[in-house]
Parts: C-alpha cells; sequence; structure tokens
C-alpha cells in the first residue's frame, strides 16, 4: 500500500485548537483615519498621570493669586520632591505634571526675565528650585515630567501687549532647554480678567484666539523637543474633556476636529466630553480633577480629600472610558503631600488592584461569528491571550460581528474590559455584552465607543461564557483585547 504524507502547520491559540494549511497571508485591515501617532499611543498607555498646583497661592490660602504677592511668602518647611514622586510612582501614576507658573506669575524656578520667583524667597536661602527638584526626581524614579506655563499673568505690567508673549516664550525656553525631558505641556482658557499688573490694579481683555499665537509659539517649542505633547481645550494634541469633576463620556471618540475648537470658545464642553465620531485628528480627551475640592492645598480641607471609593469612581468613569486620568495631588505649606491624600491614594491603588487582579478571560477557549479571511492571525483567540499587538478582526464589509468567551466553569464576574486595537483607528459604535445563565443569553451591559480602554462594571453575575457583539461600526471591527475580572 503507498503511503501518503502532507504537513501541517498547527497552531495553539489559548485553549483553541486551529489548523491551517499554510501561514495566513491575508491583508491586515486598512486604518481608518485619524489613528494616534506614536506620542499619543504612548500617552493613552499612561493612563494615570498626576497634576501638582504648588505655589505663592499655597502659603496665602488662595487658588487664584492676584499678583501682588511678595516672593518672600513662599517658604516651605520640609520640601521633599522625592517623597511626590515616590508616592505616585508606588500608586501607579506614571507622569507628573507641575504648576511652573500658575495665573499669579510667580516662577517655581530661578527665571532670567522676572524678579517674581522662587530666587526672591527665603526658600533655601534664594538658592532653591522647584522645578529642578522635580524634573530630578522624576527622572531618578522612572515618571516623566511635564510642565504647566499659565498664559495668563497677573504679576505683569505688560501683559496683553506683544512684548508678553515673547516673555512667554523665553520662559518656555528656559524650561525646554533646562530641564530635561517634557512629555506633555499644560496650558489652560483663563486667560484676562483683573489683576495687579505690575500696580495697575485693573481689568484687562485679550482676542484669545490671536493674542498669544500659539501656531509660532508650538512650532518654537517643538523645535526643541519634538516629541512633547500639547494640552489644551483645542489640542493639538490632547483636549480637555470638558469638565473638571473626573468624567469622560460614555460615549468618547479619540476623534474631533479643529476647526469647532478654540481656548476659551463657549458652548463646547458637550463636544469635547464626546469628541466626534467624523471628527478630523486624533485628539484624545485628558481628564483633569482634583483630590480635593481646591486645586492647591487648603488646610480647612484636610478632612475632604476624596475617598478611595470616589477615586475608584473616577477612574472606571476616565481610564475606564478610554481617557488618561491627570489627577491633582497639591502639596502642603511644608512642601510634602499631606498624611489624608496619601492615605487616599493608598487605599485607591488597593482598590485597583483588588478589583482587577485575575484575568478570568486570559487563555480561555474562544469562537467569533467571523474571522477576517478565515485565518489564524485575525482569530478569535487574540483576544486573550495577552498581547496588546495582535487582534481578531472581521472580513472589510462586515460591521456586525460577535465573539464568544467560553471559561469552561461557572465564574463570578464584576467588570468586562475591552479594547480596541486603536492603530488602525476608532471603530465601534455599538456594542453589548451578555452572560450565559445555562439556558439563554441575557444582556449584563451595552455601550457606544470602546477606543483604548472600556471598563463596564455589570455587578457580579455568575457564568462560564461571556458573549461580546459589535452592533454597528465604522469599519471592520478590530478588537484587542477582552478581559474579565
Amino acid at each position: 500500500m503507498k503511503r501518503i504524507t502532507f504537513k501541517l502547520h498547527v497552531l495553539l491559540m489559548g485553549t483553541a485548537l486551529f489548523v491551517a494549511c499554510k501561514p495566513s497571508t491575508v491583508a491586515p485591515p486598512s486604518a481608518v483615519a485619524p489613528v494616534p501617532d506614536e506620542r499619543q499611543m504612548a500617552w493613552h498607555q499612561m493612563e494615570l498621570n498626576a497634576f501638582i498646583h504648588f505655589t505663592i497661592n499655597t502659603f496665602t490660602d488662595k487658588e487664584w493669586g492676584f499678583g501682588d504677592e511678595s516672593p518672600e511668602l513662599f517658604h516651605p518647611t520640609a520640601f521633599d520632591a522625592e517623597q511626590w514622586v515616590l508616592v505616585l510612582k508606588e500608586t501607579g501614576f506614571k507622569g507628573v505634571i507641575l504648576t511652573c507658573k500658575h495665573h499669579d506669575g510667580f516662577c517655581l524656578w530661578p527665571t532670567q526675565f522676572t524678579e517674581h520667583n522662587i530666587s526672591k524667597s527665603p526658600f533655601m536661602n534664594g538658592q532653591g528650585d522647584v522645578v529642578k527638584a522635580v524634573s530630578e526626581a522624576c527622572e531618578k524614579y522612572g515618571l516623566k515630567f511635564g510642565v504647566y506655563l499659565s498664559p495668563w499673568d497677573r504679576n505683569r505690567a505688560d501683559y496683553g501687549e506683544a512684548s508678553y508673549v515673547e516673555y512667554y516664550r523665553n520662559q518656555l525656553k528656559e524650561l525646554f532647554s533646562n530641564y530635561g525631558p517634557v512629555f506633555e505641556m499644560w496650558f489652560d482658557g483663563a486667560n484676562g480678567g483683573d489683576g495687579y499688573y505690575g500696580g495697575a490694579n485693573e481689568m484687562r481683555r485679550i482676542d484669545r484666539a490671536t493674542y498669544y499665537d500659539w501656531p509660532t509659539t508650538l512650532d518654537m517649542v517643538r523645535s526643541m523637543q519634538p516629541e512633547v505633547l500639547f494640552f489644551s481645550d483645542a489640542g493639538p494634541d490632547l483636549r480637555w474633556c470638558g469638565n473638571e469633576e473626573g468624567r469622560m463620556g460614555e460615549t468618547n471618540w479619540n476623534t474631533i476636529s479643529v476647526d469647532t475648537l478654540y481656548v476659551g470658545k463657549s458652548g463646547i464642553t458637550g463636544l469635547l466630553n464626546t469628541g466626534s465620531e467624523d471628527g478630523e485628528q486624533w485628539i484624545p480627551g485628558e481628564v483633569d480633577t482634583s483630590i480635593r475640592p481646591g486645586w492647591f492645598y487648603h488646610q480647612s480641607e484636610d478632612d475632604q480629600v476624596k475617598t478611595p471609593e470616589k477615586l475608584f469612581q473616577i477612574y472606571l468613569e476616565s481610564v475606564g472610558r478610554g481617557s488618561t486620568l491627570l489627577l491633582n495631588i497639591p502639596p502642603d505649606q511644608r512642601g510634602l503631600f499631606h498624611e489624608n491624600d496619601v492615605i487616599a491614594l493608598r487605599e485607591w491603588r488597593k482598590m485597583i488592584d483588588a478589583a482587577f487582579a485575575t484575568d478570568l478571560a486570559l487563555g480561555a477557549k474562544t469562537t467569533a461569528s467571523e474571522t477576517r479571511g478565515k485565518s489564524v492571525q485575525y482569530s478569535a483567540a487574540n483576544v486573550v491571550d495577552g498581547n496588546p499587538e495582535s487582534y481578531w478582526a472581521t472580513n472589510d464589509e462586515t460591521v456586525s460581528a460577535s465573539l464568544e468567551i467560553d471559561l469552561g466553569s461557572e465564574k463570578p464576574i464584576r467588570y468586562v474590559q475591552l479594547q480596541e486595537y486603536i492603530r488602525l483607528g476608532q471603530r465601534v459604535k455599538e456594542f453589548t455584552v451578555e452572560a450565559w445563565d445555562g439556558a439563554n443569553w441575557s444582556e449584563i451591559a451595552a455601550g457606544t465607543t470602546i477606543g483604548y480602554k472600556r471598563i463596564l462594571p455589570v455587578g457580579e453575575i455568575v457564568t462560564s461564557k461571556v458573549r461580546i457583539t459589535i452592533g454597528d461600526a465604522k469599519a471592520c471591527p478590530v478588537i484587542s483585547a477582552v478581559s474579565l475580572y
């Protein structure tokens, strides 16, 4: 009898066995523009960053200084930037943005361009440099460093004139030349109003859309540090979420059109919160809020620090809706994070770690209603393989499809986490999540957008199987991960 032999390529993915006659040559889905660049992709992956509001206001019990405060008031007695950064590292933060200059104009570094700076204070006998200390602590402990430099300056006599814009640019040159890599430059929409203005004590108004000539300023900064990300209401790299409550929209498109936005424009908070499905630029929303009612430290708020439970809710409504959370922790008059803030941060970290300790879906058996080109390269097993660069995809013409995760036995689930492969663009417009009760499927969650990450609290259910159905998408869905906790 003649023996016939042939060779098969066998791949084991999770617990599902796939057999193919040859390696896949099916082309990947085309990107649905716009897509994140590498800087923005790295920012998405950071997930948690810290804002640090610390300046003359810390010692005057104000939120906005008037600009007439004496530098002599700035005198932290136990300043320790490493304490800040070590607490942040321990509790999961990846970056720090420091208020190098707030609206009062006082500078936390010894700038050449104004006397209203830290060198004129008693701190370290005029030899201190808070910007340098924080930058060096970040470098030492592996966090990224960012800067906030308020465009509004209530101290400067020439605010509102062209010379002030030059002054502002000169200070940016100092920060971007002398303090190492800066991952994000943050500026807000508070511009113009009453102020000291060198003794004028008057109201000043500017045209926020034109006065600063932002394109020229940002091009100058890019020429020094091309990798920096710019945050403002309108981007151009990161946008405001439209509120300071720690909440992104349940619908959250990372895309938006710049021509619909500019700094200070009214009536856009809703658009900032949801983004735009047909937006022409990738400008993801950053969620900024404070651990206390105010942004600067006030002793009267020591008993009003957000609870770990509240912080966990904020996490679910920011990171859990595809954004990055920028949480403000203000140092006290000693120059330290207050004990109450530190306790809240540590307990919050414990809650996050406990909730997302074990991914029950990792390596589970998976099936899908359709696989792109019937290729292992795009199989459903990719969503449970722990590799963020692999994904399940359908054929180009298919925008509605489902995949099923079989856990093998009944297990308790509280959170469902979904992730799109956003390097190819954000696509999903509608989805549902169902659980198997032994006889029927029951819906346990539903939503619109997914984006980089979507975390869905589902109470506490017990099930052996979960089904994800993409009801509609801008193009064929590309799902990189499904996690069950």
